[in-house]
This record gives C-alpha cells, sequence and structure tokens, in this order.
C-alpha cells in the first residue's frame, strides 16, 4: 500500500454535535463528575482485615482509597467515547462544562451552609460535614479532573489521527493510563492530608490503588465502551458521512 492510500485510509474523523446523543452524553459525564467529586471526599479502607503488604516504603494495610472508586472511572469511560466519536473539542467543551458544574455546586454548597439555620432544623452540622466545602478538596478535585481528562482527550485523538478506525483497544488503554495517572497524583498530592493521610507508605498506597483500580475497571469494561462507540458511530449521520467521504477518497487514490 502506498504512502498517500494508507493516510487517506487512516485519517480520523469526528460526528459533529447536531444530534442529541451528545447532550445525553455531556450530561451523564457532568452528573457523574459531580457525584464523584461529593462522594470522594469520604476516605474508604477496604480488605483491612487480611490484606497486609510491606515493600520498603509501600506498607499495606488494607486498600486506601475514597468515596468514589466506584463510580469516578465512569467519566473517564465517557470522555473516551465522547472523544473517540465527538473529537477533542465536543470533549473539551464537555470537561469545562463540568468544571463550571462544579464549581456553581460549591458554591451553592458553601451558601447554604451559611444560611441560617431554622429552629426545627437538626441537621446542620451533619450537612456541613457533608457538602462543606473544603478548599483543599476543590482545589485538588478541579486540578485532577483538568489534568486528567484533558490529557486522556488529547492521547486518544492524537492516536486516532495516526491509526483512523483501527486499534480503537489501543487508545483507550493509553489515554487511560495517561489521564488516570496525572488526575490521580495531582488530587492525590493535593487532597492527602486533608484525608487524614500523613505518611509516604499511606500516600503511595492511595495513588497506586487509586491508579491501578481505575485502570482496570476501564480495561475490564471495555467491551462494554465497544458497544457504546459502535452504536454511536453507526447512528450519528455526520459520522457515516465523514467515514464514507474517507472512504470514497481512499478508493478514488486506488
Amino acid at each position: 500500500m502506498d504512502t498517500v492510500t494508507q493516510k487517506h485510509r487512516d485519517r480520523a474523523v469526528f460526528a459533529t454535535l447536531s444530534s442529541p446523543y451528545y447532550a445525553y452524553l455531556l450530561a451523564l459525564f457532568v452528573g457523574v463528575m459531580l457525584i464523584s467529586n461529593i462522594t470522594g471526599t469520604k476516605g474508604v479502607i477496604l480488605f483491612d482485615d487480611w490484606l497486609h503488604v510491606s515493600l520498603g516504603p509501600i506498607q499495606m494495610d488494607g486498600l486506601v482509597t475514597d468515596g468514589a472508586f466506584y463510580l469516578f472511572p465512569l467519566a473517564y469511560v465517557l470522555g473516551d467515547v465522547i472523544s473517540e466519536v465527538y473529537g477533542f473539542r465536543a470533549m473539551r467543551r464537555a470537561i469545562l462544562a463540568g468544571f463550571v458544574v462544579l464549581a456553581i455546586a460549591s458554591i451553592c454548597f458553601w451558601l447554604t451552609i451559611e444560611l441560617p439555620a431554622a429552629e426545627f432544623y437538626e441537621g446542620q452540622e451533619a450537612f456541613r460535614t457533608v457538602a462543606g466545602v473544603v478548599p483543599q478538596f476543590l482545589l485538588a478535585g478541579l486540578a485532577g479532573y483538568l489534568a486528567g481528562e484533558f490529557l486522556n482527550s488529547f492521547v486518544l485523538v492524537k492516536m486516532k489521527e495516526r491509526a483512523g478506525e483501527r486499534h480503537l483497544w489501543a487508545r483507550l488503554i493509553g489515554s487511560t493510563v495517561v489521564g488516570e495517572f496525572a488526575d490521580t497524583l495531582v488530587f492525590c498530592s493535593i487532597a492527602a492530608s486533608a484525608l487524614g493521610i500523613s505518611t509516604w507508605g499511606d500516600f503511595i498506597n492511595y495513588t497506586i490503588v487509586g491508579f491501578v483500580w481505575k485502570t482496570l475497571v476501564e480495561i475490564v469494561i471495555m467491551p462494554l465502551t465497544y458497544l457504546v462507540v459502535g452504536w454511536l458511530k453507526k447512528r450519528e449521520p455526520s459520522y457515516q458521512q465523514a467515514l464514507n467521504e474517507t472512504r470514497s477518497q481512499t478508493s478514488d487514490v486506488l
């Protein structure tokens, strides 16, 4: 196959944002980020009754994680779907929309806590504990979110520009490894002390467990990601049009 033919065949194509599917994905993505930002403020330890590991600086007495460990990986799955089907520009809009919603939610939580409580309301302290805006957590969440999601989308789209429709599995894994590592490292570095993590062993444990867990989740559910991506590509008229144009150009070259 000559270079010109390969270039046309491997050209990356994306759908436009005119269909309702993107709106649904955007709403789900922002919702997952908002929920994860709240549940992630709870420190969680799993399997502490039997999991004990000592490897140099890594001292593991259970898996140290947070309350968003079971939901947050879905944000990266949705980010992969949006990036693969609609491109980096569309994902950038989703990231900025999520950032704005998270910032608004934090302001609203803070304002609600500061409003004078009615005499009959007995949940003020509980509400403050759950929804209270901790500046350190807010900064950690927003910084990790921006770094991770931008890198995840950027890497996936750049890999697609090289491979076209081929090797979806490679860009799903590759983008996740880069994005999740950046997100986890940035978030843990800023939020660890606020969660009560005070030793290097716990910090390394928290960071590695978070990164490995989130990456493994995306790998495990990759067949579902494939199905969603394939379903969207077939039902997005603009994607099919762009794909047909690319194939037509390839045929012309041949």
